[in-house]
């Protein structure tokens, strides 16, 4: 209480520091939403306001009133920053290792370093220029080799906080030229601040300080494992930790850094490899990540970003010597990142508008540039406050135009932006395969998930995986709160009714997966009326570059085998989502039988799984063979491709059509008659000759075809092949006219599975096993025959 009273009602009154940093948070974050609001308008993102509010707010503008600068300029308030400061970075380093995908940037290695390392050594050999005329202008003392050296690193130096938030902001962090923007700025600044350790270590001659660092951050990763996994144990039946739990996590880290700090090494790199290596899988890393991203992101980052601009005093260009210093700073800074980005993108053959992207993006700053000239202005070098404020204007200026230069060419390079991956037929299979899962409710996970490991089934093709629960807006509960806003709190009657135990089990269900997998499940949530869900789905599988979005189908199997249908907002979302999709759209029918295994035991039994994909012709059924192509590599998936031809016009091979099991010398027999077909389309046949060359002939798949006149004749088809699979995968349609399906359409009840699929998922249609139906995004892309030349 005495505390409190001096705080506020002692002599310096609200002019005491504490106090005097609380209203600078509060005028920071009032100003920058003053000035996002103007500047959202022109597509400027969120930093950059941010940066603008701290910049009125300081010496340049407001705080040169008289009343402003006592209340906000004190002299002993530099601690209190500082120590903020220090927390501050602590916290959303970890949250950026945490969420680092390092697997991107280990396939894409040299690529990803050579851009780094480009920008980088340029900017250090400019830096090197410069440094000696900025040295005789503003430094002084016999430092000049440790002043030329933070110089280098001031130019050199990319703020990967900045690259996270403009990516994400301007929507083009799932793109290739995000995430190589990303991996290089984090290349950028870990490699700076190694080396800025090793210039502290060098000026006080303590040569093995730097293996304290290793040590602790060693052993912090080592403790952290075992403690997310007894973690992960406790507490089953809640979705996060509880605030101790986190708390103690926390408490870990900052007494590490604290360690690391007070031994003169800088704990940032300790703070981001502790959250790189943290174990991404179970209740832990999800507890820390949801807990963490609202406040960095929307609190601690604009308030940081605020206070760069808060320190930078415009005042330097009143002396030429100033504005000559801050313009060589900003032109060298842009030129070395543009020069060497350009030059390495020349070499890897990527396009030249990409290499100035990149060179724009890497040319940010963020907090440790301040760093480099707060700490090294003390203990490396003698730096006078004129060059304390030229290299600070510079930084400020720096980001402020590269931000704005990247927001304009967001908008104008939409090709380095767009999702190229929309459909499989048209991608080689080495290339990465990004999946938007959604489940309603936890009586779809385990189809769903066996689906995700499926399509995962190769080293050589990556894929990354995201789940999004679809939680329908429902009216209020008890205290006013919606159920998916509680935590920890144990479950009533009115909240399992509205759904409460499925974040649990859904949870657990992908928690178990990883850990029989080792296949990390990035989960996500959307709370939303049914009306307008699939905007959310759309809009977050575009963000993420989704090539595939996988959805239930409204109708669950009951224990009699019949189908019953689910809420009706379920079946609508689906319908928009297939209309609206930017990529292909899978619906997974979840059936069953006893006498066949279902799907979804190939993620716990070691039981070989029989897939058939049903080809009638059109692009969708050759989207169904794409994907069906992926899962053939899984090893415990013995797939089948079974292709519908018109009898009238294969009579010729339906003397001797082969069976399920027929040699691979017959099924090539079968296969050569297809280029005589005159009714066959001439896509598809060209598509299944190319298809048959590379899978087929080879044993990896089998082919069979079935001989039918009209849709009687399928049926008894697709009859006969009901009980031999656990899963069918067919196309949704987009054949026209088809002969194959004539009259399947009559009874239609859910147009949205197509004919054939429509079927296989009614209650009177008997299979055993589940149902996947593709549809591929409608977009114009090359032909197949121009793909297959090349």
């Amino acid at each position: 209480m005495d505390a409190t009273h001096n705080m506020f009602c002692g002599e310096t009154g609200l002019a005491n520091p504490l106090s005097a940093m609380g209203m600078q948070v509060s005028f920071i974050l009032v100003i920058s939403h003053f000035f996002n609001l103007m500047l959202r308008t022109m597509g400027q993102p969120g930093p950059i306001a941010q940066i603008l509010a701290g910049l009125v707010l300081g010496p340049t503008a407001l705080s040169r009133i008289n009343l402003v600068e006592k209340a906000f300029f004190l002299q002993n308030s530099m601690n209190y920053y500082q120590v903020v400061s220090f927390f501050s970075r602590i916290l959303f380093m970890f949250l950026f290792g945490l969420e680092t995908d390092m697997n991107y940037t280990k396939r894409n290695l040299n690529r990803v370093s050579l851009i780094a390392c480009g920008g980088t050594v340029i900017g250090l050999l400019f830096g090197l220029a410069v440094s000696f005329y900025l040295y005789q202008q503003f430094g002084y003392g016999n430092s000049k080799i440790f002043f030329c050296m933070i110089t280098m690193l001031n130019v050199a130096y990319t703020g990967s906080p900045i690259v996270i938030v403009l990516a994400t902001e301007l929507r083009f962090a799932a793109s290739d030229a995000g995430r190589i923007a990303v991996s290089s700025a984090l290349i950028t600044e870990m490699g700076c601040l190694i080396i800025y350790n090793i210039l502290l270590n060098l000026s006080v001659k303590a040569y093995f300080r730097g293996w304290l660092l290793i040590l602790v951050t060693v052993g912090l990763v080592v403790i952290n494992r075992y403690l997310a996994l007894w973690l992960n144990k406790r507490h089953r039946n809640q979705k996060y930790l509880k605030a101790p739990e986190v708390l103690f996590i926390l408490v870990l880290l900052l007494a590490s850094s604290m360690i690391i700090e007070m031994e003169g090494s800088n704990s940032i790199i300790h703070c981001f490899v502790v959250g790189l290596m943290f174990p991404r899988e179970g209740k832990t890393a999800r507890t820390l990540s949801h807990q963490l991203s609202y406040s960095v992101y929307n609190f601690l980052l604009p308030v940081y970003f605020g206070y760069i601009g808060f320190q930078c005093n415009l005042g330097v260009f009143k002396s030429l010597n100033g504005a000559i210093g801050v313009g060589i700073l900003i032109l060298l800074s842009i030129g070395s990142k543009l020069c060497g980005t350009i030059l390495v993108c020349r070499y890897l053959n990527m396009p030249t508008s990409e290499g100035i992207f990149l060179g724009f993006i890497l040319n940010t700053r963020a907090y440790a540039d301040l760093l480099f000239i707060g700490s090294a202005s003390k203990s490396l070098i003698n730096l006078n406050d004129d060059g304390y404020n030229v290299f600070v204007v510079s930084i400020v200026l720096n980001t402020i135009i590269t931000g704005i230069i990247v927001s304009f060419l967001r908008k104008g390079e939409h090709r380095l932006f767009d999702n190229r991956y929309t459909a499989l037929e048209f991608e080689e299979e080495q290339e990465e395969l990004r999946i938007l899962s959604c489940v309603y409710d936890p009586r779809q996970i385990s189809t769903i998930l066996a689906l995700v490991l499926a399509l995962n089934g190769s080293k050589s093709s990556p894929s990354i995986c995201y789940l999004m629960h679809l939680i329908e807006l429902v009216k209020k509960i008890k205290n006013n709160m919606f159920f998916h806003q509680k935590e920890n709190a144990e479950l009533s009657d009115e909240e399992e009714y509205h759904g409460g135990n499925d974040i649990v089990e859904i949870n657990d269900a992908v928690d178990s997966f990883t850990a029989e997998t080792k296949i990390l499940i990035h989960n996500k949530r959307t709370v939303c009326p049914f009306e307008t869900m699939y905007e959310d789905v759309c809009n977050d599988a575009e963000d993420l570059h989704a090539a595939i979005v996988l959805l239930p189908f409204h109708k669950h199997q009951r224990i009699d085998g019949k189908m019953e249908s689910g809420k009706e907002g379920m079946r609508i979302t689906n319908q928009k989502v297939l209309r609206h999709g930017p990529c292909s759209t899978g619906i997974l029918v979840q059936r069953g039988n006893a006498r066949v295994p279902e799907f979804s035991e190939l993620i716990t039994s070691e039981i070989t799984q029989n897939v058939v994909t049903l080809f009638f012709g059109g692009p969708d059924d050759r989207e169904a063979i794409a994907w069906s192509i992926r899962m053939a590599k899984h090893p415990r998936i013995n797939l089948t491709v079974m292709r519908f031809l018109a009898s009238a016009s294969a009579s010729a091979s339906s003397q001797g059509s082969p069976g399920e099991n027929a040699p691979l010398l017959e099924q090539k027999e079968i296969l050569m008659s297809l280029s005589g077909e005159e009714t066959v389309n001439e896509v598809d046949n060209t598509f299944m000759v190319d298809f048959y060359n590379r899978h087929v002939a080879s044993g990896q798949i089998a082919y069979v075809e079935k001989n039918v006149e009209g849709g009687a004749e399928t049926l008894a088809a697709l009859r006969d092949i009901g009980s031999l699979y656990s899963l069918f995968i067919v196309g949704k349609g987009g054949r026209g006219n088809c002969s194959l399906t004539i009259g399947m359409s009559d009874w239609e009840e859910c147009p949205e599975l197509g004919a054939v699929g429509d079927v296989m998922a009614s209650s009177d249609f008997d299979i055993h096993g589940s149902v996947l139906v593709i549809q591929q995004h409608k977009h114009v892309r090359k032909p197949v025959t121009e793909t297959i030349q090349k």
